[in-house]
């Protein structure tokens, strides 16, 4: 038991060190090459991995849908992961998943389970700045370091699988629940970074509902490059920072440089005394709180909620 809790400990400040642990599994053939690729979740987002129980197929289920499974009382719905990615497994779903995701619980089928990788942020490259974007991955993880032939893994963009498999009755951001245009200084706006493609187009839709400037970026390291050339800028200007930046709005998995360390940088650093920053995040949990705390963040708001966020933005900008 001590062992357990020691290493629950070691994950929990990984995340103050720019690192974390990545789930690798396959699913399969893919249809392009044949071949059994590599794909990878955060561990951080695993609450389970057991062998493939008995499912109960649901008449009228969506596609991609295997069927549900009763799991230590709880009813889960079970996803065909291969299915939704276009591969075929060579010797079955063997493995199922369980996730804690967003505020829902749901189980991905996938054909086996590799390992348990420690990497840092900085290994794993943005989908789409490398040119490999997928509507499925965000992130392309370098498994041996940045060297010749380095083991790549694919990082699934768990957001848009599970919208795409269950997409959200109306509007996901609703003007009426987002309420009135948030009142900025003059001349600022907000700072953005998610790497997710769909998470940011939710963003957008609120901001712009909002009526709030915003600039939205993929990885915490833009955002850091971002505020710091907008500090030299602000100097040259004779102003500050908050001149043209009221709030950072960051996610925290992001390649390069997450949104725990990016948060750290902000609240550390003279130049950027009094800026807000939330972050937004479809990890949960209270270590994860507790994790937001410590690095100084003025807000944590789980995803994927408009009035929620919205409401948070309202209680850190200054009045």
């Amino acid at each position: 038991m001590k062992a357990v809790q020691q290493d629950i400990e070691e994950r929990t400040h990984l995340t103050g060190t720019n690192k974390f642990e990545l789930l690798l599994f396959r699913l399969g053939a893919d249809g392009a090459q044949g071949k059994s690729e590599l794909f990878g979740i955060n561990v951080f987002k695993i609450r389970e991995i057991v062998a493939m129980p008995s499912i109960t197929p649901i008449a009228g289920a969506t596609p991609y849908s295997l069927g549900v499974v009763n799991l230590r009382g709880q009813i889960i719905p079970v996803l065909d992961l291969p299915a939704i990615v276009g591969c075929k497994p060579q010797t079955g779903l063997n493995i199922m998943l369980v996730t804690e995701y967003a505020r829902t619980t749901q189980a991905f089928a996938v054909e086996s389970v590799e390992d348990i990788v420690r990497l840092d942020w900085k290994q794993v490259l943005s989908a789409e700045t490398s040119g490999a974007a997928g509507k499925l991955v965000t992130s392309i993880a370098r498994l041996d370091g940045n060297t010749d032939g380095s083991r790549l893994a694919q990082v699934l963009d768990v957001e848009a699988i599970l919208q795409m498999v269950s997409p959200p009755e109306g509007d996901p951001v609703d003007p009426q629940k987002v309420g009135p245009r948030l009142k900025l200084k003059p001349g600022t706006m907000v700072l953005a970074a998610d790497d997710s493609f769909v998470a940011r187009s939710l963003i957008e839709q609120e901001l712009q509902i909002l009526q709030a400037p915003f600039e939205m970026v993929k990885s915490g390291q833009e955002a850091w490059d971002r505020l710091n050339a907008l500090a030299i800028q602000a100097a040259a200007e004779g102003k500050t920072v908050l001149d043209k930046v009221s709030l950072v709005l960051t996610d925290l998995e992001m390649p390069e440089m997450d949104g725990f360390t990016l948060t750290r940088h902000i609240k550390q650093d003279a130049r950027f005394q009094g800026l807000p920053v939330i972050i937004h995040s479809s990890l949960s949990g209270s270590a994860n709180e507790d994790h937001v705390r410590s690095v100084g963040a003025d807000g944590y708001v789980a995803k994927f909620v408009a009035e929620d966020l919205a409401d948070a933005i309202r209680r850190v900008l200054p009045k």
